[in-house]
This record gives C-alpha cells, structure tokens and sequence, in this order.
C-alpha cells in the first residue's frame, strides 16, 4: 500500500511565485552511471549532459482541485538530471531524473515522502531581495547563490556549452515529464506537468556555492545557463505507471 502512495496518486496544484534554475554542464560520461537502464541522457553536441538545481518558492500547494485555503506554502529545492525515455507506445519524451530533493517545511518533507519517490529532506534557506539582486542562502545545504536585477543584456556564463540563449532554454526546465524507475518490477512511473505562461528570462549570476553538488555528479559541473520565472501556475497530473519494454 504505501508503495502505491508513492506513485504520485493524485494530481497536485500550486502557483510558483517564483522559480529559479542553474543548469550546470558537465561530461556525460560522470553522469551516466547515476541513471537507471531505462533512461538516457538528453545531450548536446554528444558530449555534454545537464543538470538542474532549481529554487522555487510554491504558494498554496494541494491536491487539484482542492480549495486554496487548503494549500500550504513551501521553498523547494531540486536537483535534477536532463533524460529522456522512449514509452511503450514508441514515443520519446524528454524530461528530469530527480536525484535529491529538498524542502523548508517538515510538513512537506513528511507529504513528498509518502506520496513521492523525491526523497525530500529538510533544509534551511534564506531569500534575501532588494533592488539590485535576489540571493538564496542554506548553512545546512552548503547553499549562497546570488543573480542580479540588471535589464542590461546578459551573456551566457564564460564557459557555457551554449552558443546562445535559445539553445540554452531547452535545458531551463521543468521539462514536461519526471521519471522514477522501480527495478524490483521493472516499472517506470512518469509524472506529467501542466504550466501556462511559461517564458523564462535569462539571469545574471553572481555568485554559486552549491556544495551538495559535487557529492551528486563529481567534480568538474560547469554553470552553462541561469533562468527565472515568476507568477506561474502549475500542477502535475497523476503518476502514470508503465512496464519498461528492455
């Protein structure tokens, strides 16, 4: 039974006041063990994989269709990998492997656990906005990331994969679909998101220390892009659960 609990039972809603992503290359080689067999790396030129650490603050999160005053307000944090999976009907479709989840409220951290594979742990962060930059701070998560307000036009990170920011926003995230595998019955179960209005806009970094990264993928990650949006609703349909044709 709770593993049934588990597999995303019934559709959530929330409304995403803001959500923040870096996406670091890195060689696909350092990330390709971290998957299981039935997803691929979703790469670029063949050489570089992704991955996303993406900071979002969730005002009134609930079970679709449910009142909003039922909803709770919560700061996530993801980091996910860039994969893509071919269904039983033939079709591919690119989406995120998540492989660490983090939230501020222990009610979430209890919710996400029984009803998700996520494996959310609770963390401390800190939003700090003023008129020239937004910063996220976390002492137990090794967390300081900083990106400026400026309207000027931005650049792609130094070292960028990327060769422009068009390219970049097909790794920006949330992709459509996030994929958990159950090796044990070789099942995977596939979680559909639903957004409107969905326009990220580049941003300015001006600083990172992520220090549960490095742990996650090694060492070597390169930031290739920075994205926010703001004011979105979201929510994510019922898990769908499909035996994966080796």
């Amino acid at each position: 039974m709770l593993s049934l609990l588990k597999n995303h039972p019934f559709a959530v809603e929330a409304f995403f006041d803001c959500s923040t992503v870096l996406t670091f290359a890195i060689p696909k080689e350092q990330l390709q063990h971290l998957l299981p067999p039935c997803l691929a790396l979703d790469t670029y030129q063949d050489k570089w994989a992704f991955v996303a650490v993406a900071m979002v603050q969730t005002k009134g999160l609930r079970p679709k269709g449910f009142p909003k005053v039922m909803g709770n307000d919560f700061f996530l944090i993801g980091y996910r990998i860039f994969v893509t999976y071919i269904n039983n009907k033939g079709k591919r479709l690119r989406g995120l492997y998540i492989i660490k989840s983090e939230t501020d409220k222990s009610k979430m951290q209890v919710m996400g656990n029984i009803f998700t594979h996520y494996n959310y742990h609770k963390t401390d962060i800190q939003t700090e906005r003023n008129k020239d930059h937004t910063r996220f701070t976390s002492v137990h998560s090794g967390l300081d990331i900083a990106y400026s307000h400026s309207q000027e036009a931005i650049e792609l990170p130094s070292y960028s994969p990327f060769t422009d920011w068009k390219t970049a926003r097909r790794f920006a995230g949330p992709l459509p679909f996030t994929f958990t595998y159950s090796p044990k019955k070789n099942k995977v179960l596939i979680i559909e998101g639903v957004r409107q209005h969905w326009q990220p806009q580049p941003i300015k970094v001006l600083q990172y220390k992520l220090d549960n990264l490095e742990p996650l993928i090694g060492k070597g990650a390169i930031l290739a892009s920075a994205f926010k949006v703001e004011n979105i609703p979201y929510y994510w349909k019922k898990g769908k659960v499909e035996i994966w044709n080796r």
